[in-house]
């Protein structure tokens, strides 16, 4: 499998990490789209969020509170967290990520 997100993971493609855990990292998104935009991803492959879910749910509640703490570290505590599960909505990496967005107002319905 040549996923963009495992190479990050073991270290074969540079990222600015914000955080390592024992299941989870976050580091910053290349092409931001709010001051604060981390991509938090379980360090496992997994498809999408769903899959996280149903195979490591622990996982899953580290990715949350880990999102958490980076909004309350680069932020105010005032975020937003998205999940993009298959390409029609927005998934182009096929690995769960969880997108933290703070740092300004943001719109709803966000497009």
């Amino acid at each position: 499998m040549d996923c963009v997100f495992c190479r990050i993971v073991d270290g074969r493609i540079p990222a600015t990490l914000v955080h390592e855990g024992e299941r989870v990292i976050a580091f910053q998104d290349l092409s931001p789209q709010a001051p604060t935009h981390v991509l938090v991803i379980p360090k496992d492959h997994h498809q999408d969020v769903g899959a996280l879910a149903a195979a490591d749910p622990r996982a899953l509640a580290e990715l949350v509170a880990v999102a958490a703490e980076v909004a309350r570290d680069q932020a105010d505590g005032q975020y937003r967290l998205v999940f993009n599960t298959g390409p029609s909505a927005g998934q182009t990496v096929m690995h769960a990520h969880g997108h933290v967005l703070a740092g300004r107002d943001l719109t709803w319905p966000p497009g």
